[in-house]
């Protein structure tokens, strides 16, 4: 299906755009206004885009039904500071609650049960059930249009970060274990990060990879492994060579039993590689794959 934007209504684009660019974080906003009304809301239109100044933007969108902005942008224009609480498992449907139109004289810490914790560098309160809390200084509000749906970049520079000392390791860090972010997805769909679904992916360093394009032509040409498997075969740093010291039962399982057939050992060679690949042992991987040699 091909879908040009400018035939879909607001609603339908909004719709196709939601579910296609996920998980979007979200940005718990306390705002507040010159006489002293607090606003609480959340936005998935947010993240981070610098970290030298401490850059973050959120966009509270004008709503598609009416056209009308939204309490929190109203504020910050009133009061250009905001605290950015960070929404995680166990406040989430608390956060969903405070989402709910209310009018701009209803506190929404009272109506989701939230604690308000006052700041320290700027005048909203601080979410005192969220792990991580950012107290930020507004720097600029840049509207995107005029229309239903137009969103508005708050960019926001960070001034101080509370973080909760549960979530962080023996280092002082965030353990991303500890921390269950929920992110938003299309329609009503959240996600929740938690260990059953987290996986850690190599990162290149000044070091290049050799790219899949240098891997040998069985392997890039394999039936068996994934783009994904050849992307780690193709992030080490130098081709590797065969390492007599590799010793490993299932290697001389599959060459005692397929040594007659070369192309059901390559097969199986491949399989097993796939499973090592799976299981992050590259290395071990790429000394099942000379093995061929």
């Amino acid at each position: 299906m091909i879908i040009d934007l400018k035939d879909l209504t607001p609603v339908l684009r909004q719709n196709y755009l939601q579910h296609a660019i996920a998980p979007r974080p979200i940005c718990f906003a306390s705002t507040i206004d010159k006489a002293g009304n607090v606003n609480l809301s959340p936005f998935s239109f947010f993240n981070m885009f610098s970290s030298n100044p401490p850059m973050v933007i959120f966009s509270p969108a004008r709503r598609v039904r009416d056209n009308t902005t939204k309490h929190s942008l109203q504020n910050v224009l009133e009061v250009p500071e905001v605290v950015i609480n960070i929404v995680d498992y166990d406040m989430v449907y608390q956060t969903s609650l405070a989402s709910c139109e209310f009018p701009k004289e209803v506190d929404e810490f009272t109506k989701a049960g939230f604690t308000a914790e006052p700041a320290t560098l700027v005048k909203p309160p601080m979410v005192k059930e969220s792990k991580v809390k950012m107290e930020c200084k507004v720097h600029e509000i840049k509207p995107l249009g005029t229309e239903g749906g137009a969103g508005n970049l708050v960019l926001c520079e960070i001034l101080r970060m509370h973080i909760a000392d549960e979530i962080l390791n023996e280092n002082g860090m965030i353990d991303q274990r500890k921390l269950h972010h929920v992110a938003r997805l299309g329609g009503d769909w959240y996600c929740k990060v938690d260990e059953t679904n987290l996986f850690m992916v190599e990162k290149p360093n000044t070091k290049l990879g050799i790219g899949i394009d240098a891997l040998p032509a069985p392997i890039k040409n394999s039936k068996i492994l994934t783009g994904n498997n050849l992307g780690q075969l193709g992030n080490v740093h130098e081709m590797p060579v065969i390492d007599p010291a590799f010793d490993d039962a299932q290697l001389k399982s599959i060459f005692q039993y397929y040594s007659v057939n070369p192309t059901e050992m390559e097969t199986e060679l491949h399989t097993y590689a796939k499973k090592l690949l799976n299981e992050g042992k590259v290395q071990e991987a790429w000394q099942v794959l000379l093995a061929l040699n």
